[in-house]
Formats: structure tokens, C-alpha cells, sequence
């Protein structure tokens, strides 16, 4: 099969996509047979299959295809920019940035007066406050300086990283917890209006990224083959990384840090489609989508009724595969 044949490609993402979604929606200490599912939910009756499924399953679901996509692009985006597989949403600092602020606000109990939007909120201004020093700072003459957003963005996350470990030290025994699972991610959202939010903004990023495909794929030629072919380059970079990290940052302030979805995604689907973004970006989004709802249904499911942290089993299986995938690659006949 050729790396390029989307005519099994797409349809497989598809597939692993809705197999994620099937096998989510029917797992659980409640089994709830696939044939009974479309009836329950139309019934609308107030019974307890109803109510694990609209209250508990369905949210997660839609949350981890709108945050797995959202991240997988991302991480599509980034790696074009930076001509570097290895960068990912996190590597930027945003995600430092977001723990940061939800860690100030657990500790200052402001989820005590904004229950459902208060630590959303914090996480995400966290992240804003590391995404515009990013920006203007390295910005000099109307010019983005690539290599210095990334070297600020590493020494932010390491900054971050640092005050949320201060906070960790003085935290007592429940904030500690709070502050601890968050970080390690999750999917647990009650707020049906914040998953929509999430959604239409997943959508809509697919849909702008997939405007800028033909940009990505001049810069990955390099930015003076790019500028040859009557690419506005510092613009576009402008564009690209306030996408990016507008998608990554609304992403980790619902979710906390799911890690490796942005960076294992994009890089196992090149090897699969070549570096076309037309084709990258698309089949990275529903992959990232498919993998993070089959990790959550792990998560849930693995030691139930205690539910592990997401990010926990993104990070053991995103790096087993990503290992797997680099010796499969460096074998001899490979």
C-alpha cells in the first residue's frame, strides 16, 4: 500500500473513530447493550441507563473528540511552522501556563463562587498570559523569530512548571489532590454548554487550519521557498501560532494536560500520508479524536469504580507506540 493512498486512509480513521465512540458508549460497571442505546436516548426517560448515557458517557465522548482533534491539529500546525516532528502544543509553555493559573485558583477557592466556569477560566487566562509575552516578545521588526519562540517557550514551561511545584509544597492535603488530578488531565466535564463551546471551536480550528493547508505545505519547503511562491510568511507564521495555541489553550483549560495526543498523532499519521497537509491535518484530527475517547474509556474502565487520569494513559500509550513506531523505523528492510 502506498503512504499516500487515501482511499484506505481516510476510511480507516473513520472506522478507528466510530470503533472508539462504540466501544466508549457501551463500557461501563453498567452494561448497556449497542441495540438498546439509540432507544434510551430518544425515550428521554428518566431512568439510570438514561442518565449514564446523557449524563456520563456522551459528554466525554464529545469532549474527547473535540479536545483530541483539536490538540492533533495543533500539534499538525507546530511541527509544520518549526519543520520539527518532535514539537508539540505543550512545548511552548501553554500548558504550564494553563496549570498555573488553575492551580491559583484552587488554592484561592475560587471555584467556591464560580463553580462551573471558574477554573476553565483560570486555566485558560494562565495560558494567555504564556501565549502573548511568546508572541510580542520574540517579534522584532515585524518579524517572528521561529527559533526563539520555541527556546521562551521552553524556559516558560520550566518557569511554570517551577511556581506550580511552589504551590504543590504549601498546598494542603486537598487542594494537593485537586491540584495533582487536574494536572494529569481529565474528561469529567458536567457543563453541556462549555463541550459545545469546546466543539464548535474544534470544528471551526479544523476548518481555518485546513484553509492554511497550502501555506504549511510552501513553509515546510523552507520560508525562502515559501516567500518564492508569493507567501506572505511572517503573517502566515503570525496566523498559524495564534491558532495553534488558541486551540491548545481552550483545550488544556477544560481538560488539564493531556499529554502526547499533539505529538504521537501528527507524527504516526505522516508516516501514513506523507507530509500533505491537505491530508495531515484531516485524518490527524479525526486519529486524535478516536485515540483520546479510547483512552478515557480506559481510564474509566481499567480499575473501575476508580477512574485513572487521562493523561496518564495517553502518556503510557502514546509513548509505547511512539517507541514502537521509531525501532519498526530503524529496523534493517523496515
Amino acid at each position: 500500500m502506498k503512504n499516500k493512498d487515501m482511499t484506505l486512509i481516510l476510511p480507516g480513521a473513520v472506522l478507528f473513530l466510530a470503533a472508539a465512540i462504540v466501544i466508549a458508549i457501551i463500557s461501563g460497571s453498567a452494561g448497556i447493550p449497542l441495540k438498546r442505546i439509540f432507544s434510551i436516548i430518544v425515550s428521554g426517560d428518566a431512568t439510570p441507563e438514561y442518565s449514564i448515557l446523557v449524563d456520563i458517557r456522551l459528554p466525554r465522548i464529545i469532549l474527547g473528540f473535540a479536545v483530541g482533534g483539536a490538540l492533533s491539529v495543533a500539534g499538525v500546525i507546530l511541527q509544520g511552522m518549526f519543520r520539527n516532528p518532535l514539537v508539540e502544543p505543550y512545548t511552548l509553555g501553554i500548558s504550564g501556563g494553563a496549570a498555573l493559573g488553575a492551580a491559583l485558583c484552587i488554592i484561592l477557592k475560587l471555584q467556591n463562587a464560580f463553580p462551573a466556569i471558574a477554573l476553565p477560566a483560570s486555566g485558560f487566562i494562565g495560558s494567555c498570559l504564556v501565549i502573548l509575552p511568546l508572541y510580542f516578545v520574540n517579534m522584532r521588526r515585524n518579524i517572528v523569530r521561529m527559533q526563539g519562540i520555541l527556546l521562551t517557550g521552553v524556559m516558560t514551561s520550566f518557569i511554570s512548571s517551577s511556581l506550580v511545584v511552589l504551590i504543590l509544597a504549601i498546598s494542603r492535603t486537598e487542594e494537593l489532590h485537586s491540584i495533582v488530578f487536574w494536572i494529569m488531565g481529565s474528561l469529567e466535564e458536567p457543563s453541556w454548554v462549555l463541550i459545545i463551546i469546546i466543539s464548535v471551536i474544534a470544528v471551526l480550528g479544523l476548518f481555518l487550519s485546513y484553509i492554511l493547508t497550502p501555506v504549511l505545505n510552501a513553509l515546510s519547503l523552507g520560508e525562502e521557498e515559501a516567500i518564492h511562491l508569493g507567501i506572505d510568511t511572517e503573517r502566515t507564521k503570525k496566523q498559524l501560532f495564534i491558532l495553534a495555541s488558541l486551540l491548545t489553550g481552550i483545550s488544556v483549560s477544560l481538560t488539564g494536560i493531556i499529554g502526547f495526543v499533539g505529538l504521537i498523532v501528527p507524527h504516526f499519521v505522516r508516516i501514513l500520508t506523507g507530509y500533505d497537509h491537505r491530508k495531515l491535518i484531516i485524518i490527524s484530527f479525526l486519529t486524535g479524536a478516536g485515540f483520546l475517547i479510547f483512552c478515557d474509556t480506559i481510564a474509566r474502565t481499567a480499575f473501575a469504580p476508580i477512574e485513572l487520569p487521562v493523561g496518564v494513559i495517553t502518556g503510557i500509550v502514546g509513548g509505547s507506540v511512539f517507541i514502537y513506531i521509531l525501532s519498526r523505523r530503524h529496523l534493517p528492510g523496515s
